[in-house]
């Protein structure tokens, strides 16, 4: 098949990405523009694709593209940098940045529409020769004003198109709109990777726009470092309110990492509900079970029937490994709580009559863990017992909270595993991992 020579951009965003064998790397999700040559158009460096298997965005070169059709981009043998992708200065992300963009245009075809504000909607790149993409073409929308309503279509050169730099992409407001839609259905794992790979202005401005729970969601899921960069980008009555929405051990590593007169002031704007489990968090060693558990699993009185804590466990906001097991103590309920009795395994419950009491199938015996239990300790906790869920009780017998082992993980783990780059390996030839020129 003869390799296309001109596409436009929202035509390859989402196709999938094959290996020269044929095996399905990822999926197209945007592509990155060179923007510093004034006067002449711009080049398609190459693709941002999302690995199938890690949802990491890497970049792929243009010269790595062999063929374009209605399925699929086919790649050829060769070195691919694994790193994530990253746009740098002069460079811009199609989708992600110029789409959207405000421009006029001088296209003596369409003397109609001189003068007016219009709104670039896709971009057509074609091949200028070996191995190097341009972008050639570009469709407008006209806009009418005081409305984002839509208006008619215009594809133009690019050459005639005006008012377009590297500086005005990064402008309050630009394209929020349209990677707020990108977003939506997405994993928070899957934004938090998305931000990663945009400038600090951009990044930012996506984060100002996206809600305080979804905000929350996708700072969970990001490295120490991100999150503190991502909150100091916030107003301190906003960035409270995102702590807020967010799981107090979260809150108390972050918190944990910032100089202690900051970390005060932040949970001193917090509501007093909400800071309170952060503060005894923050009194135990993050290396520590005190330190690492959460204070808010799934708690039930003696009392409690079957029915009751079923309803608790279906709640989709309680993480899976929570949802194993419900802690059941005397009151108060809340941690620290009344004494601890044990515990009930979600499939035990889901044996039982719904009106029966929960201490009908009580584990009274159910391993726990001492709040100044240390890394290794929970480690061979988890390994031992089989559990995905440790009970943190103190030397009086009050529960204190529980460690996930997801909470583990997240702690044992090398600080930088989020940005730890996989190994794939195209056709014969060795995956280049040197820094993108």
């Amino acid at each position: 098949m003869t390799p296309t020579l001109k596409v436009f951009v929202a035509r390859l965003v989402g196709l999938v990405v094959l290996g020269p064998d044929g095996e399905s790397i990822g999926r197209v999700r945007d592509v990155v523009v060179s923007m510093h040559l004034p006067g002449r158009r711009p080049r398609a460096l190459g693709l941002a694709v999302e690995l199938a298997a890690t949802r990491r965005r890497i970049f792929v070169p243009m010269g790595r593209v062999t063929n374009i059709d209605a399925d699929a981009v086919t790649l050829t043998t060769g070195r691919i940098n694994m790193r994530k992708l990253q746009v740098r200065p002069n460079e811009a992300l199609a989708i992600g940045q110029i789409l959207e963009s405000r421009v006029q245009t001088d296209d003596p075809d369409h003397p109609e529409v001189h003068g007016m504000d219009l709104e670039i909607v896709d971009l057509e790149i074609e091949r200028a020769r070996a191995l190097d993409f341009v972008i050639s073409r570009v469709a407008l929308r006209t806009m009418r004003k005081g409305l984002r309503r839509r208006g008619e279509t215009v594809v133009v050169p690019w050459n005639n198109v005006r008012g377009l730099t590297a500086l005005n992409l990064n402008r309050p407001g630009h394209g929020v709109e349209l990677a707020l839609t990108q977003f939506e259905g997405m994993r928070p794992a899957d934004v938090a990777s998305a931000l990663r790979e945009l400038p600090d202005q951009r990044r930012e401005q996506l984060a100002a726009a996206l809600d305080n729970e979804r905000l929350a969601d996708v700072l969970q899921e990001m490295s120490t470092v991100e999150q503190t960069a991502m909150l100091a980008s916030l107003k301190p009555s906003r960035a409270a309110d995102v702590l807020e929405a967010m799981d107090p051990d979260d809150v108390a590593d972050l918190l944990g990492e910032l100089p202690r007169a900051e970390a005060e002031a932040l949970l001193s704007r917090m509501d007093p509900e909400e800071s309170e489990p952060v503060r005894r968090l923050l009194l135990h060693s993050p290396d520590t079970a005190g330190g690492v558990m959460t204070p808010e699993p799934i708690i039930v009185s003696a009392g409690a029937t079957v029915a009751e804590a079923l309803a608790r466990i279906a709640n989709p906001d309680i993480p899976s490994a929570t949802a194993t097991m419900v802690l059941v103590v005397r009151p108060p309920t809340s941690t620290p709580t009344g004494k601890f009795l044990g515990a009930v395994h979600t499939q035990a419950l889901l044996r039982e009559p719904p009106a029966n009491l929960v201490v009908g199938v009580l584990d009274d015996d159910i391993p726990r863990l001492t709040p100044d239990a240390s890394l290794e300790d929970m480690t061979r906790f988890f390994a031992t017992y089989n559990l995905v869920l440790g009970p943190v009780v103190d030397e009086n017998g009050h529960l204190l909270g529980a460690v996930a082992v997801d909470d583990l993980l997240d702690a044992v783990l090398p600080r930088d595993w989020r940005e730890q780059e996989p190994e794939m390996q195209l056709g014969n030839d060795a995956v280049d991992r040197s820094p993108r020129r």
